[in-house]
């Protein structure tokens, strides 16, 4: 697929730089240069601000190495790596802090639109839900939280050792986490998960989960299993989900997914029936749509069905769908 990279978390240009993950000296170095910045992130949310586009946070907010909230954390930051300029980049993780008021409900919500500010900030400076902004990142931005987002997540859920249970210690720049008992090494995890556009003539596949928004329908997903083809995934979910039976499978596109730390592959899929059969352990509802009505989602004018999120692998290969872009 030709705008495969043009996908949201994809193709910014960062340079991981990983040879200075090792290299005490010029992390240093990287650390004091002067266009150095630090993205702060709390409960897995960056902080952002407003641009005056608009009424939602919709660009990262960095700050300098030297702010005393980076210079404190500067022992478990994350090197990200150089902006194309040769900007040295880090995140440090801000969920230490508690804030007054906090609503546990309104974060544990699918949408998210509660906002933190810390009082040792710029007013126009909050944590946000990524899912809010991602559409509105430019590409480097959108690289940086997806990355910085999936890799603190999984510092947090690996704190100890898998092979012997011992706390384990952050290493490489936050990219390795060893343990002490007995040497083991972790790396950061990424799962692969299939999303599918599963077409029938001129209809496309659509399902929602429980707990989504009222009305938020997109393509049907899941993880790949050991031992599994991206193919033989494909097949077997959608088979799982809705009882649909998938011939041809092709790949068309990845999103680096970082809730929590996933690798979407999106793959188109021609079912060989039409008849549906819904899981509802897997799936609340699937429904054909048409390429008529799809258009009438995007535009905002479908009595029932909303458009999956901007900025989602979904929203992206469903626009593509409708323009036959799929190439």
């Amino acid at each position: 697929m030709k705008r495969a990279e043009q996908v949201t978390f994809g193709g910014g240009g960062l340079d991981r730089a990983a040879h200075l993950r090792e290299d005490p000296k010029a992390l240093e170095a990287a650390w004091a240069d002067p266009q150095a910045e630090v993205m702060l992130i709390w409960q897995g949310k960056p902080l952002s601000r407003r641009s005056g586009r608009g009424s939602s946070p919709d660009q990262l907010a960095m700050i300098t190495t030297d702010h005393p909230l980076a210079q404190a954390r500067q022992s478990q930051a994350i090197f990200l790596g150089l902006t194309p300029e040769g900007a040295p980049q880090f995140a440090c993780d801000m969920s230490d802090w508690q804030p007054d008021a906090l609503d546990q409900a309104m974060l544990a919500s699918f949408a998210d639109a509660s906002e933190q500010h810390h009082p040792d900030l710029p007013v126009g400076d909050v944590f946000t839900e990524l899912r809010r902004m991602m559409a509105f990142l430019t590409p480097l931005e959108a690289e940086l939280a997806a990355t910085a987002k999936a890799v603190l997540a999984w510092h947090h859920s690996h704190q100890f050792c898998a092979r012997c249970g011992a706390a384990s210690a952050v290493a490489q720049a936050g990219w390795q986490r060893n343990c002490p008992d007995c040497n083991a090494s972790h790396f950061p995890r990424t799962d692969p998960v299939v999303i599918m556009l599963i077409t029938h003539g001129d209809s496309v596949l659509m399902g929602r989960s429980p707990g989504w928004p009222e009305g938020m329908y997109s393509l049907l997903a899941g993880f790949v299993e050991p031992g599994e083809t991206l193919e033989a995934a494909v097949r077997r979910e959608v088979f799982e989900e809705a009882g649909v039976r998938v011939g041809a499978v092709s790949y068309l596109s990845s999103q680096p997914w970082p809730f929590p730390m996933s690798l979407m592959f999106g793959c188109a899929g021609s079912a060989l029936e039409r008849e549906l059969t819904i899981d509802t352990t897997e799936i609340e509802d699937a429904l054909w749509v048409s390429r008529a009505d799809m258009m009438m989602v995007f535009a905002g004018e479908h009595p029932r069905i909303s458009a999956a999120r901007k900025g989602s692998i979904a929203h992206f290969l469903l626009q593509n769908w409708l323009a036959d872009r799929l190439d």
